[in-house]
């Protein structure tokens, strides 16, 4: 009887099966991403994506400069004035503000701004220079500055009395959508008057001074923050004006 050739098992088969199928599909991943065999287009594609793109011609950021940043909410008015993000010396020729004790309105006016009406909304209006030549995005960031310094200076007000009427105003333009609006003017000037005429009124209103880091001078005065406030009474200050 002859003999009959060794058979081979099963399990072998499907083994290497198994394993040729794997080693085919890791072998075609690995190559269509380019790990093993990198074709022309796809490494010239490569190079583009590590390579940043060219800074924008519009930008106000120095290569050796520190960015402007916002008012520090720890060190309070003192570091702000440091940095050159509050009015500290008017220029020559122009009336000095008032100090902040100058300008705390009386008892009667600041339950008149705070209260109002109940249902009245309350906003904050930014009125912005535009005879500085700030782009787009310097105009954005000192309107930050001046959002923040405005809020700083009535939570302030507020975290003293939990229930006094500041306390209320602020968490009624919080809870409203906190409506902001952004207005221009044309001169320094200007600016120094609506916030006087803010003051006057009881509101809260706060100049930025720019550190002068990018494209404008030092001490230029860039945006007036008034309010957040009732809305009728802020527009008693800024409601002639433009919008930006």
């Amino acid at each position: 009887m002859a003999d009959k050739p060794n058979a081979v098992p099963t399990s072998l088969l499907l083994s290497t099966s198994v394993v040729v199928f794997i080693s085919g599909f890791l072998l075609g991943i690995y190559s269509v991403r380019g790990y093993l065999f990198i074709s022309p287009s796809l490494a010239s594609q490569r190079a583009s994506n590590y390579n940043d793109p060219l800074e924008s011609e519009e930008s106000d950021i120095d290569d050796d400069t520190i960015l402007d940043h916002a008012p520090n909410w720890a060190n309070g008015e003192d570091a702000d004035r440091r940095d050159g993000l509050r009015a500290s010396k008017p220029k020559k020729g122009k009336k000095a503000p008032k100090t902040a004790e100058e300008d705390k309105p009386a008892p009667q006016q600041q339950q008149t701004v705070a209260e109002g009406s109940a249902n009245e909304e309350c906003k904050l209006v930014l009125v912005v220079r535009t005879d500085l030549g700030m782009t787009k995005g310097k105009i954005a960031a000192q309107c930050s500055h001046a959002t923040l310094a405005c809020y700083k200076t009535l939570s302030r007000a507020a975290q003293r009395n939990l229930s006094s009427a500041e306390a209320r105003l602020l968490q009624r333009w919080e809870r409203r959508g906190q409506a902001k609006i952004a207005v221009q003017v044309k001169s320094e000037g200007e600016l120094l008057e609506l916030m006087a005429k803010a003051r006057s009124l009881g509101i809260t209103a706060e100049v930025i001074q720019d550190a002068g880091r990018t494209q404008i001078d030092p001490g230029s005065l860039t945006v007036l923050g008034v309010g957040p406030a009732p809305k009728s009474l802020v527009d008693n200050v800024t409601g002639g004006l433009k919008l930006l």
